[in-house]
């Protein structure tokens, strides 16, 4: 059944979704823009816009699937606030307060490729208070946690470091997680 889905009304395509691939894709197409003006409203820690307009479209997704003609609302409007509500909660869950250690934080495993594109008194600064840093840590360490952290800093699993330790998984992951807590109480967020 070939038909042209670009003079359909969204209701009219609403109600061939369900059962054709075709009209749902025509449907995306035709409110894409929407969805990607909602995105420039919006910034996403640690994202691009690509991100926030994958989340737009899973919004619309939503929209397609529970919007109900009765409901006395066009269908632009409706999926504009699921589009946006979508939006925002991936907005607050990437800020909430147990994604800010995620938010803040320096990759340690690439610190010494950073230190190379510095300038040498950069470099020599930044590698002293890295090591100072890591002194202050270690103190606050148990002698199981502070291989664990050199393990972990050399780039090794947490696997990897059970078996190198001949430790279970679970402990060294309990571990990483100690040393994790231990160094957000050390190095509070400013």
């Amino acid at each position: 059944m070939d038909q042209n889905f670009s003079t359909m009304t969204d209701e009219a395509l609403l109600l061939q979704c369900q059962g054709s691939e075709a009209a749902l894709e025509a449907l995306i197409r035709r409110h894409f823009r929407l969805v990607t003006a909602c995105a420039r409203s919006f910034f996403l820690v640690g994202a691009e816009e690509s991100d926030l307009i994958q989340e737009g479209m899973i919004g619309l997704l939503g929209a397609i699937r529970s919007y109900r003609a009765e409901q006395d609302v066009s269908f632009p409007s409706y999926a504009k606030l699921c589009i946006r509500r979508h939006m925002i909660s991936a907005v607050r869950a990437a800020n909430a307060e147990k994604n800010l250690p995620l938010n803040d934080a320096i990759p340690l495993d690439d610190y010494e490729e950073q230190i190379n594109r510095m300038d040498p008194e950069t470099a020599y600064l930044g590698k002293e208070r890295m090591e100072d840093l890591l002194a202050a840590l270690r103190s606050q360490l148990s002698a199981f946690e502070q291989a664990v952290l050199q393990l972990y800093l050399e780039g090794f699993s947490g696997r990897e470091i059970a078996l190198t330790l001949h430790r279970p998984a679970k402990s060294a992951d309990n571990a990483i997680q100690r040393i994790r807590s231990k160094a957000a109480k050390l190095f509070p967020r400013r």
